[in-house]
């Protein structure tokens, strides 16, 4: 069958976005996916996303397979895409914003005058059985716990956007050997439903530079909810502001950490590539 498409990115964390309001289930399978992720035989992306009808009093509901074909609970870059996406289908210019039911609750995406897109990702999860990790107690916090990786024992912080995120802190980001360290961290014993990697260095309290490791997609160029995580973990270790800019390797993104009722809200770029149409 041949099925329309339209490519976006969000700093570089690139999508192929499926119109699929008429079907509450995706109209790809994971290993249709996996094809059109393919960035020598196929369209090439970081994940497909499904724009599906909306449930719970939602007004749209998000799906996503990764480029390995893995199901992840949630995508900050992806959901702002797919709110950018949503407003091309309603043909709207307008500011608004989305209620979107994902895998990791209800996320309210906002499109800005300015083009940009704020979403409201909610509260982070800090305990262990909520990340999950085996590291510590399920019923306590994994901040700055030891973790041996590579014969190196590392500081890590483990936060959860809905998905988990495992986070360590660095003099300088662009020494990390992240194709060989990725891995390792991703399939750690100690995480039982594998683990999304952020190395982080602070540049000042309010300016932070990422580098990520993808659970299900490897090395990526953004990634929405590993940055929120990441300012979690800061704020935790005593490194950063509640207010941050952290520089990826595609981009900005600002992710303030609200004190008045502890949500996190990103805010950053989506931008539309092309439409097509591919058989599959």
């Amino acid at each position: 069958m041949e099925i329309g498409f339209t490519k976006y990115h969000g700093l570089g964390n690139d999508f192929i976005l499926v119109d699929n309001r008429l079907s509450t289930e995706p109209e790809l399978t994971p290993e249709q996916a996996i094809k059109l992720c393919d960035r020598h035989f196929g369209v090439g992306a970081d994940g497909v996303i499904f724009a599906l009808p909306g449930q719970d009093d939602t007004d749209y509901t998000m799906r996503i397979f990764n480029s390995d074909g893995s199901e992840p609970e949630m995508c900050g870059n992806g959901i702002r895409c797919l709110a950018r996406f949503i407003a091309d289908l309603e043909n709207t210019t307008q500011p608004g914003s989305y209620r979107i039911h994902t895998l990791a609750g209800i996320m309210t995406p906002q499109l800005e005058p300015s083009g940009m897109v704020t979403v409201d990702m909610g509260e982070p999860r800090l305990l262990a059985a909520e990340i999950p990790t085996t590291l510590g107690q399920p019923d306590c916090k994994v901040i700055s716990h030891p973790l041996e990786i590579a014969d190196i024992t590392w500081k890590v912080t483990c936060v959860s956007m809905g998905n988990p995120h495992c986070i360590t802190f660095v003099e300088d980001v662009a020494t990390i050997p992240l194709e060989v360290l990725g891995p390792q961290f991703e399939t750690h014993p100690s995480f039982p439903k594998k683990i999304n990697t952020e190395f982080i260095q602070v540049v000042r309290p309010d300016y932070l530079k990422m580098r990520v490791w993808e659970r299900g997609a490897g090395i990526t160029l953004a990634c929405g909810t590993g940055a929120c995580a990441s300012l979690v973990a800061a704020v935790l270790n005593g490194h950063s502001d509640r207010r941050v800019t952290i520089e990826l390797p595609g981009g900005c993104l600002q992710i303030e950490w609200a004190a008045s009722n502890n949500h996190l809200y990103m805010t950053g770029p989506a931008e539309k590539v092309f439409d097509g149409k591919v058989k599959v």
